[in-house]
């Protein structure tokens, strides 16, 4: 742990025990998982997903509560930490970390650094310095006397922490058999399928490497015409070794005795099958389609690998920052955190600009909403501001509207007044 044992040493939690769990197992789970990222197609799908979450830009947005759907943001301390996440980390080094190691064991821990003081009304408030993500080789759920939930941490090199569970920021992958921990039961990867479609694209590579080693080893056939004993037959086998060394324009000479049958060669290294299964079954389980893989790729492609595999991280970790970064109160008055997906968004700037002049004009977007259209950050003076344009007149008084009556002068709408 080194510089960072000290900034994330928490006294022990006293008269604890192992957490409830709904299955009945007790709730420790060790961090390691088979190596399926020997793989060089694992590595490079995982990776196809890890650079577009690098893209995603962290906010602290307040909602407004009135308007129901207008944000402003908020350059907060936990903005700050945000931008820069810790001492060794830039703000994409921090999302690329904690992305695979989401991959790697299907959970990924966060742990927040704090100073807390006592305000002027008595209210304790706390204050962000960093965010440090961890990679625990042991996890461990306990509860104390009041029923409140603590998380204890052991680091490969035995070093132990326990935190309370609310202050650390849990993110999981494939939620489902485990109380507590993404993964299977026992809080990891279960890769049982994904080992064995690997284990046969592995038999596939090694015999196309054996078929080219073969391919190299027997060029073709040399028939001699006569008998020979088996003292010639060796003689003629040294001559022609002796040839094929000293060849140097491709050609091998023989005498008249001799004739010499090529073998063709046709190796085909990667096959249309060979690219399909690889699509069809290791691609796919990460959801990352072949054209994504190799960047040749349409907008309504992309469009659908965004909305089937990053935009659910994007919502996990919105939620899960959220959750671990403010108190119930906090996210009350509307406090969250908003990964925004700048250079994510599938819309075309043309198709934005579109969307957005036809609904800002009537009045239907708030000014800031615009912005976050665009993947800007909402602006606090443009809170809660919506305009409107003037070219737009309610259809049953178009004509009143043209020749400068707005039908509020004279006639009945006067008496009405």
């Amino acid at each position: 742990m080194g510089w960072l044992k000290d900034k994330l040493f928490k006294k022990p939690v006293n008269k604890t025990g192992y957490a409830d769990i709904l299955n009945g197992f007790t709730p420790i789970y060790s961090q390691f998982g088979s190596n399926i990222y020997a793989s060089d197609v694992v590595q490079q799908a995982i990776n196809c997903i890890v650079s577009e979450i690098k893209k995603l830009r962290p906010q602290h947005i307040r909602e407004i509560i009135e308007s129901g759907s207008d944000v402003t943001s908020v350059n907060s301390d936990i903005q700050k930490v945000l931008r820069q996440p810790n001492e060794i980390m830039t703000a994409a080094d921090f999302l690329e970390k904690i992305t695979w190691q989401l991959f790697f064991n299907y959970n990924s821990f966060i742990i927040p650094t704090y100073y807390t003081w006592e305000d002027d009304k008595g209210n304790f408030q706390r204050r962000y310095t960093g965010l440090y993500p961890v990679q625990p080789a042991q996890v461990d759920f306990i509860q104390d006397a009041k029923n409140d939930l603590y998380v204890k941490f052991r680091f490969v090199n035995n070093y132990e922490t326990t935190l309370k569970y609310s202050d650390v920021i849990h993110i999981r992958y494939r939620y489902s058999v485990s109380d507590y921990m993404g993964g299977n039961e026992a809080g990891q990867p279960d890769n049982a399928a994904l080992l064995k479609t690997l284990s046969i694209n592995d038999t596939l590579l090694n015999g196309v490497a054996k078929a080219m080693k073969a391919s190299y080893a027997i060029n073709g056939v040399v028939k001699y015409k006569t008998l020979m004993d088996d003292g010639k037959t060796e003689a003629a086998l040294k001559e022609l070794e002796k040839k094929l060394q000293n060849n140097e324009s491709g050609f091998l000479p023989l005498d008249i005795s001799g004739e010499f049958t090529p073998i063709q060669n046709k190796i085909q290294l990667v096959d249309a099958d060979t690219l399909k299964f690889i699509d069809e079954k290791i691609l796919r389980h990460f959801g990352v389609p072949l054209p994504i893989l190799t960047g040749d790729y349409t907008k309504q492609q992309y469009e659908a690998f965004y909305q089937k595999t990053i935009e659910p991280l994007v919502i996990a970790y919105s939620q899960a920052f959220t959750k671990g970064l403010f108190t119930q109160r906090e996210q009350s008055f509307g406090n969250k955190i908003q990964f925004y997906p700048k250079d994510l968004i599938f819309m075309s700037t043309d198709q934005t600009l579109q969307m957005v002049n036809l609904l800002g004009a009537s009045g239907a977007l708030y000014e800031n909403e615009k912005r976050v259209a665009f993947g800007l950050r909402p602006l606090p003076e443009l809170e809660g501001k919506r305009l409107q344009s003037l070219n737009y007149v309610d259809a049953s008084i178009a004509n009143k509207y043209q020749v400068g009556n707005d039908g509020n002068t004279g006639g009945e709408n006067s008496d009405n007044e």
